[in-house]
């Protein structure tokens, strides 16, 4: 298949690139480098060999780019990575967000209308779930009450595609609700390239172990979890990766509306990688407990079944293999591309 990636020079849509041409697909990536880096574009292209990733810089909310990109090019599918994705940055402009990922996925999906192109894999997320009902998270739990305006966007643009794949059965659409995705490729070529103070943990563990942060700040102990801090599905990067090809047998199908849990079905704590990241690479991680942050939930991870089941996918890769490929990419790219 030839596939158009919005997002692609992002950390999730870059790795997932090499899956893609590895499966035996062709890709046209776009994106604006807004929280990206074309380098990153560019050593995908040396990780898998071919000359170059074709690449297009634009925004998805233009509609006339985007017209002229469907005009000079047939897909198949699209994998819609584009959109803004800190929760902090979320709730302090809200408005910002909104406007971006909605609107932006408005015209994509619009513009891929009028040009026969049906096919989607939306990168969605475990946040849609709020404070979940059951634990471990199956695909039928009720999706809960989002704490923040990006997984909103979430699980608005969940609905959108939910009412248009009902309106017109002619669409084939793939949500896919990641978990927490950390690590890096193998080659510690590419990885997760935050701007500025980094929003999740890997990358905050990193930067402490590179000697670019003091300390890492651990928010809450006292959740009723084993050591008090809280419990993530966290998943290789390379492996949600691979979940987007597999996806694509879905589309194949013709499956019309497809939901699938991507995580690994085992929850770590916080506390629990940061001493898995220690024992891995040999590297001292200096934390401190800090007050709970708005919006947490104690536990959250998944049952994976359902993908493993209809896809054939599973995740390949534990917790040692992400913390050795995270610190392999950090300390070769301290400042990172």
């Amino acid at each position: 298949m030839n596939i158009l990636v919005t997002g692609g020079a992002g950390f999730i849509g870059s790795h997932t690139l090499i899956e893609l041409y590895k499966a035996g697909h062709t890709a046209l990536v776009v994106d604006n480098l807004y929280n990206s880096n074309p380098e990153a574009l560019r050593r995908v292209a040396e990780i898998i060999g071919v000359p170059e990733i074709p690449f297009i810089k634009a925004d998805i909310r233009d509609r006339e780019a985007l017209e002229d990109i469907f005009s000079a090019h047939r897909f198949d599918a699209c994998i819609h990575f584009a959109g803004l994705k800190a929760v902090g940055e979320s709730v302090a402009k809200p408005l910002e967000y909104y406007e971006n990922n909605m609107n932006g996925t408005f015209v994509l999906l619009d513009v891929m209308r009028h040009h026969g192109c049906k096919n989607i894999i939306f990168s969605s997320s475990a946040t849609v779930y709020g404070d979940p009902a059951i634990i471990p998270i199956t695909e039928e739990c009720p999706k809960g009450q989002c704490t923040n305006p990006y997984g909103q966007t979430k699980s608005m643009l969940e609905q959108v595609m939910i009412d248009l794949q009902k309106a017109d059965p002619e669409w084939n659409l793939v949500l896919l609700r990641y978990f927490n995705p950390i690590g890096a490729h193998p080659s510690g070529r590419i990885g997760e390239n935050p701007n500025g103070i980094p929003n999740n943990l890997m990358p905050y563990i990193t930067q402490v172990a590179v000697g670019k942060r003091e300390r890492l700040g651990v928010f809450g102990n006292d959740y009723p979890t084993p050591d008090g801090t809280g419990v993530r599905d966290y998943i290789h990067v390379v492996d949600l990766a691979s979940a987007h090809v597999a996806a694509l047998k879905a589309i194949e199908r013709k499956q019309g509306l497809a939901i699938y849990n991507i995580g690994t079905g085992h929850g770590y704590s916080v506390l629990e990688v940061v001493n898995a990241f220690i024992r891995v690479n040999k590297v001292d991680i200096p934390y401190q407990i800090m007050p709970r942050r708005a919006g947490d939930i104690a536990i959250c991870y998944c049952n994976p079944e359902k993908a493993v089941k209809e896809l054939g996918w599973k995740a390949q890769f534990g917790i040692d293999e992400m913390c050795r490929d995270a610190w392999n990419w950090q300390k070769n790219n301290p400042n990172g591309y």
